[in-house]
């Protein structure tokens, strides 16, 4: 699988442990920065790009996942989500990770760097990676509504304000 993986200065560390870790578990990764540590860089291009790619090879056809994180985690998810076709969860635990997948067809997790450490971190990614979509019918109509939303500005016939 190809795993698309962004970070800020807070999780370089994090980074480069876990992009081993999946190399090692016979992943392609593609690291969307930064390259460097940097106190003052800016999170939302690394996460936008990593999303965009997440998208794009899955619109293509490849199975992609995504990984963003920072200190927190927040930021990070807040910026993937803003790419159309990104559903991404925030994770703290292993059941997190878990119903991401599950529930969610999420396709981006963020973890906070600063919150876990890294042998937590990866096996929250590793759990996330491991878990199928369950398709269930009440899961696929919701991610539907939230596409729909997306696309559209509106949920059909369940009366969402603009």
């Amino acid at each position: 699988m190809r795993i698309h993986i962004a970070t800020d200065h807070a999780g370089l560390e994090l980074s480069q442990q876990l992009q081993t870790h999946l190399r090692e578990q016979g992943h392609e990764v593609t690291d969307h920065g930064p390259a460097a540590y940097d106190a003052l860089d800016d999170y939302p291009s690394f996460c936008i790009n990593a999303a965009k790619a997440v998208v794009r090879d899955q619109d293509a056809g490849i199975e992609a996942l995504g990984v963003v994180f920072g200190g927190s985690g927040n930021g990070e998810q807040i910026a993937a989500n803003k790419v159309k076709g990104v559903r991404a969860a925030l994770v703290w635990n292993l059941s997190t990770a878990q119903l991401a997948r599950q529930h969610n067809d999420a396709n981006v997790i963020s973890i906070g760097a600063r919150q876990h450490e890294v042998a937590e971190a990866i096996s929250f990614i590793d759990a996330f990676i491991a878990e199928p979509f369950s398709f269930e019918e009440r899961h696929v109509r919701r991610i539907a509504q939230l596409a729909e939303y997306e696309a559209t500005g509106d949920i059909a016939g369940k009366g969402v304000d603009q």
